[in-house]
């Protein structure tokens, strides 16, 4: 353990031993989040989930920087199904401590396997439909949607729970409880897998039903055994017929004249009557053949389709996982927020985060409005200093005849604040000292048509007479 003012090592005493801060409470809240931390391990260990994440939350309030608690809340919301959760606390954890961390190898896992990570999208995807369909009132589409996410993405907690309540709703309480079990192997003590047990529980009829048996009952002349769903009767007091020779006689004339009958009489209508068959069941034959062949073209027009679609769908995760995809762009933002948070003075780390950041991909219509509004939040934080930093740099370099480098920093200044308008003109200068025209007179017009009525319009106008003459 270090001390949190000079970074020397602690001793037992509760000072430290480098600076002499007092260090009592800091080793005390370090201790505590600590042992939040273990709980967390020794919950995760016999896969009660829910309580690991409620104590790795715990510790990583007490201690922000346990990049190992961090680690262990993105695996845990992992095995929970909860991928943007997981992905989000690792690169989270990978801002903390960029060397030698684990949670390199768990981001790079999931990147570096596009099958992986389409299918956990779509599971997302099909996830929040089988929600919009449960508020709908369509329960038969939403418990489709939901066996589809679980194929998907079995270890998907919340789809298990869902699916079990729509199984609750329409009193099907054998295929609940065969939902909540599986809940349970994946967190043995998750609340809401508990209540909705313990509601099936109460449900009536919903018991185990009475277990088969082979005792029967005996009636007058007959006796009955239950054997499933069926009932066997076996009568009694059956007498076994004596056979005699005159019996046998009368059952060969039965039979020799049942012959004769057949050959005479009923032959010739049955195979006619065979042939009738056989003609129609060539036709009905002939029939399915043509169905089938307008099912093959059915489904290859299907298949061209598909793969139209999968061509689509690779250009989508292509735009999530690319070098300038969804992934990257998130982490570099939250890397950009981190710096700021952590080093508020020190903005030029911040503004060499957000330059990292493409704009077309924050701008995209599939990134979250959450994300447009931080990369706009932090622009108009750090916008304003990096302006005014790059302007008086930028003048220096101007008044030192450097115009290249005054160039340079000017059009940083004002891209980093628009109402700039003395570094807008003095932009307009420096081309125009540089000797190149056509771009003083862009800048020049430019000052005059965003601050119109202006002194530095005024003088930006005086300048374009003096190139224009």
């Amino acid at each position: 353990m270090n001390c949190y003012h000079c970074g020397a090592p602690l001793t037992g005493q509760d000072f430290c031993s480098g600076c002499g801060a007092d260090v009592k409470r800091y080793k005390r809240i370090i201790g505590l989040s600590n042992r939040y931390y273990n709980d967390g391990l020794e919950k995760a260990g016999v896969r009660d989930l829910s309580g690991a994440v409620e104590s790795l939350t715990e510790c990583l309030k007490l201690n922000k920087e346990n990049t190992d608690a961090r680690n262990l809340l993105g695996l845990v919301y992992f095995e929970m199904g909860e991928t943007a959760a997981a992905l989000s606390e690792w690169v989270l954890s990978k801002n903390v401590k960029p060397e030698d961390n684990l949670a390199d190898g768990y981001i790079e896992a999931v990147q570096n396997s596009p099958n992986q990570l389409d299918s956990l999208n779509q599971a997302i995807r099909k996830y929040n439909q089988a929600l919009a369909y449960c508020r709908q009132g369509n329960l038969d589409l939403a418990v489709i949607q939901l066996k589809k996410v679980l194929s998907l993405n079995p270890r998907f907690l919340k789809a298990h729970q869902l699916l079990a309540l729509v199984y609750i709703h329409e009193e099907e309480w054998e295929k609940a409880r065969r939902e909540l079990n599986r809940c349970s192997r994946i967190d043995v003590r998750n609340t809401t897998t508990l209540r909705y047990m313990k509601e099936i529980g109460r449900a009536p009829g919903s018991g185990e039903g009475a277990k088969e048996n082979g005792r029967g009952h005996r009636t007058e002349d007959v006796i009955k055994y239950q054997s499933g769903n069926e009932t066997i009767i076996q009568p009694l007091n059956v007498a076994d017929t004596k056979k005699s020779y005159a019996w046998l006689l009368y059952l060969l004339g039965g039979t020799i004249l049942g012959l004769a009958v057949a050959l005479t009489l009923i032959l010739p209508a049955r195979l006619q009557s065979l042939k009738a068959a056989q003609n129609e069941e060539s036709r009905q034959i002939g029939e399915q053949l043509d169905k089938k062949n307008a099912q093959l073209a059915d489904l290859e027009a299907q298949v061209e389709a598909l793969q139209a679609s999968n061509a689509q769908l690779s250009g989508q995760l292509e735009h999530f996982s690319g070098t300038d995809g969804m992934l990257q762009t998130m982490e570099a933002l939250l890397n950009a927020a981190f710096l700021y948070l952590d080093t508020p003075e020190d903005l030029e780390k911040t503004a060499e985060a957000l330059e990292k950041i493409n704009p077309d991909t924050i701008q995209a219509e599939e990134t979250p409005q959450a994300c447009r509004d931080l990369y706009e939040k932090l622009l108009g934080e750090v916008g304003p200093g990096i302006s005014q930093a790059s302007y008086k740099s930028g003048s220096a370099a101007y008044r030192s005849g450097d115009y290249d480098t005054a160039i340079e920093d000017l059009e940083h200044a004002f891209a980093y604040d628009e109402t700039n308008s003395d570094a807008l003109l003095l932009l307009g200068n420096a081309y125009r000292r540089k000797g190149d025209s056509s771009n003083a007179l862009r800048v020049y017009r430019q000052v005059t048509e965003l601050f119109p009525n202006t002194e530095a319009a005024r003088r930006a106008t005086g300048y374009m007479e003096e190139l224009e003459a």
